[in-house]
């Protein structure tokens, strides 16, 4: 079988096209003909590293999300999962042979979830990293809800940072599924027309307008949640518009690796500033995770393409170097490797 994989660290041309020989899965293992693999930026930071040119042994493949068919099965497995559309997550996590980047990936059964028949191979390749980073952040307020769903989140105001990103996106459907009141922040008109595609009821250019007096203006009392991306460039800007007892889910650094934060105003409204990182998530919260957004598949409540505010961007398997470019690159849209 074709395979992407990495021996060393560093830009995306360390990304080669190999032939594999045909996994097998073992006990509670499944074996997945993979149709589509999601590019996130974590794969590139993983294939990036900490130094370019680290030997990595053995070759890892890359990519935690993707979309197929379960082919076969391991000892201990539900035989009936053959033949069974599936969507998986974290299947390169601390697994080099695990990734989406190749033609069939052998992964723990509990890392695949079902694609129901209506949802796209694209729409499940486009869930693991994004949606569930999403729900982790939609879930961290104290006081709030732990599951989303309708009705979870009505009466409450949600701010997004960067509506037109993946995991904007994401924190978009989910938020409007759950029936808050959702403000996104955006860096031009183009995007504000994704984020609104997305479902946002408020869009702010904050390159045109004071975030802050917009969102007051929409929230007087602010807002209970932050799904922040940018927290160097906008610490100030969430403190200063964070209800009592609502928080900032930090589940990025765009914009710089450090922040400065503003102690006095979090305190007084007894802010809670949470980080957030799938890798590490608590055990309690996967299972809430998973199940919530394959509940908001099932009700074809997630979607994506441009008509979602997310255009998708599909590349050939020889072409995971270029895919791989372009999320690295912060293009506008969904990276998809056509694997089958």
């Amino acid at each position: 079988m074709r395979a992407v994989e990495y021996s060393v660290t560093g830009d995306p041309d360390v990304l080669t096209l190999v032939d594999r020989p045909m996994p097998e899965p073992g006990p509670g293992e499944v074996r997945v003909r993979i149709h589509r693999s999601g590019v996130n930026p974590t794969d590139w930071k993983s294939r990036r590293g900490n130094e370019p040119g680290t030997p990595v042994h053995p070759a890892q493949v890359p990519n935690q999300d993707g979309s197929g068919v379960v082919d076969a099965v391991g000892q201990g497995v539900d035989a009936g999962l053959r033949g069974q559309r599936v969507w998986l997550w974290e299947a390169a996590y601390q697994r080099p042979s695990g990734g989406t980047a190749q033609e069939y990936a052998v992964v723990p059964v509990r890392h695949v979830v079902p694609l129901p028949d209506e949802a796209s191979y694209d729409l499940g390749a486009a869930l693991g990293v994004p949606f569930l980073t999403a729900h982790r952040c939609l879930t961290v307020t104290e006081d709030g809800p732990v599951h989303l769903g309708p009705g979870k989140l009505a009466g409450r105001t949600v701010l997004v940072a960067g509506g037109a990103g993946a995991v904007g996106n994401a924190a978009i459907q989910l938020a409007r599924w759950s029936d808050a009141t959702v403000i996104t922040t955006v860096s031009g008109p183009e995007k504000g027309n994704l984020a609104a595609l997305a479902g946002a009821d408020h869009v702010i250019d904050y390159r045109q307008q004071d975030v802050v007096s917009e969102v007051r203006a929409i929230a007087p009392g602010g807002v209970d949640t932050i799904v922040e991306v940018s927290p160097a460039a906008n610490a100030a800007i969430d403190a200063a518009v964070i209800a009592p007892h609502g928080s900032v889910a930090v589940y990025a650094t765009d914009g710089g690796g450090t922040m400065e934060l503003p102690v006095r105003a979090s305190m007084v409204p007894n802010a809670r500033w949470q980080f957030v990182l799938l890798y590490t998530a608590p055990d309690s919260w996967r299972p809430r995770g998973l199940g919530d957004v394959a509940a908001a598949v099932a009700a074809g409540a997630i979607r994506v393409g441009p008509e979602a505010g997310i255009p998708l961007l599909h590349y050939a398997l020889a072409e995971a170097a270029e895919a791989h470019a372009a999320v690295e690159n912060s293009i506008v849209g969904k990276v998809l490797i056509d694997v089958s």
